[in-house]
């Protein structure tokens, strides 16, 4: 077997884990749509159009032309989210030299804090200012450590901040407009184990790593961190045909990041071939050095078409219609970034990610002045294009939304919002030999084939605070 020179270090695994550690978020590929709990309880269909508080900015920021006239607002929200994951093998192969399979990884699912914050406030009686503060992507995964799938991943943890200064302007009682800028931060860690057997068997002689061999079962533990920041905008409009009807239409750019950092690793050490120690060692040393490495990222864009409608004063319905633009991550190309291999290619991944859509629908219902109860359903489609595309980092599928909520409001001037979402993922296979087919044999030997299914669920708690002043 002829050691994968692209495939030399955790650099491959890790950054890719910036795009692809995310079968645990919460919208399809990882993408988090709680920035709210407003419209958690709607599975937030009518997220363009309803413009119920100040986090419209992230949505729509033309909603602000429908707050409270002559008041400024300020909007506090978090989301609680455990995600629950759990692998079944199904004849995964370990890779050259490795003969402890381990267990299947456990619930590599954890809890998960979304937090996000709005203000707006009237400058006139057309234009409206305000700033949200929220994560539109992120999630964290953990699977144990000896786990059969451990060489393509152990940990994935992704946090992003998104600073979004809006404005909008009311043209007339019909038409109203809105404008974002978006300061985006992504920061990752991402770790694995490696397979140092194959690494050094290929030049030292495959009986080595023959079940019980000088150098079967070495592995090591590698780690890389990232960040970048990048900048986009969004936009919207709402036609109001009537004050019980309105059509929202918004529009939030792609993002592109260059993400630079560092991958290191704990190399293991050989001692079992005498004179040849200090050359098996130098050997793993020159493969799985520690440096800098960059990968340019680019995060899809999306588009909402909602409505929504006041049938009376007790009913309200709404709907979404939702598309995002996936097939931007293509292929991921990773290079390295300082000493002798700078701008040298490590790895060029084909993703084949496709666009989606997402569809929701909501009703709310105006029980008295001080509470309102809410219910919607929606269902998500998955950007991953089949079980060999999918990675334990992405055990990605089609998902169907149930949301429920409620609102509390003591006065005119204060309210509370509540949701509850229970997210049903369907059940998927994973056929996930390290490269765009399961026959890639040189992927396989270093990285093993990973086969097996996962069940999939996420649970998603939501509290939030409007106040007007």
């Amino acid at each position: 077997m002829r050691y994968p020179k692209t495939h030399g270090s955790l650099l491959v695994l890790g950054i890719a884990g910036l795009l692809t550690v995310t079968g645990q978020a919460y919208a399809s590929g990882f993408q988090l749509l709680e920035q709210n709990a407003s419209g958690l309880g709607n599975a937030y269909a009518g997220s363009a159009a309803v413009a119920a508080d100040a986090s419209t900015i992230y949505f729509n920021p033309a909603g602000m032309a429908y707050l409270p006239e002559g008041k400024m607002q300020v909007v506090g929200a978090l989301n609680i989210v455990k995600p629950s994951s759990e692998f079944s093998d199904d004849g995964s192969v370990m890779p050259a030299g490795i003969y402890v399979r381990g267990g299947e990884g456990g619930d590599n699912g954890g809890w998960n804090f979304v937090p996000s914050a709005y203000f707006a406030m009237p400058v006139n009686d057309q234009i409206s200012i305000g700033l949200g503060v929220g994560a539109p992507f992120g999630l964290k995964t953990q699977y144990d450590s000896d786990w059969i799938g451990r060489f393509r991943a152990i940990k994935s943890d992704i946090k992003t901040i998104n600073i979004n200064p809006s404005i909008s302007y009311q043209v007339n009682d019909t038409l109203s407009l809105g404008l974002g800028v978006n300061a985006q931060r992504l920061d990752g860690t991402f770790s694995n184990a490696f397979n140092a057997s194959g690494a050094l068997c290929q030049s030292l002689g495959a009986a080595l790593c023959a079940p019980g061999g000088a150098l079967s079962n070495l592995e090591g533990f590698g780690e890389v961190k990232g960040d970048d920041w990048g900048w986009g905008y969004n936009l919207g409009v709402i036609f109001a045909p009537s004050p019980q009807t309105r059509l929202g239409l918004s529009y939030r750019s792609s993002i592109k990041y260059t993400v630079t950092g560092n991958v290191s690793h704990g190399i293991p050490t050989v001692t079992t071939l005498g004179p040849g120690n200090a050359a098996a060692n130098a050997g793993l040393a020159a493969i799985f050095y520690d440096g800098g490495v960059k990968a340019d990222v680019e995060v899809p864009d999306t588009a909402i078409l909602s409505g929504w409608h006041q049938l009376n004063d007790r009913w309200e319905i709404m709907g979404d219609l939702s598309w995002t633009g996936w097939s931007s991550i293509q292929y991921l190309d990773f290079v390295r970034t300082d000493g002798a291999a700078n701008g040298q290619l490590v790895s060029s991944t084909h993703e084949n990610w496709r666009n989606t859509w997402r569809v929701a629908v909501g009703a709310s219902y105006r029980y008295d002045d001080q509470w309102k109860f809410r219910g919607g359903l929606a269902y998500d489609q998955s950007p991953v294009d089949g079980a060999e595309f999918r990675t334990p980092r992405l055990p990605d599928n089609n998902r169907t939304w149930l949301s429920l909520g409620a609102q509390y409001r003591p006065n005119k001037d204060l309210w509370f919002d509540f949701g509850y979402t229970y997210i049903w993922v369907q059940g998927m296979s994973i056929d996930d030999s390290g490269g765009r087919f399961p026959t890639d044999a040189q992927n396989i030997g270093f990285y093993g084939w990973l086969r097996g299914s996962y069940d999939n669920n996420v649970n998603i708690l939501a509290a939030q605070v409007t106040y007007n002043f």
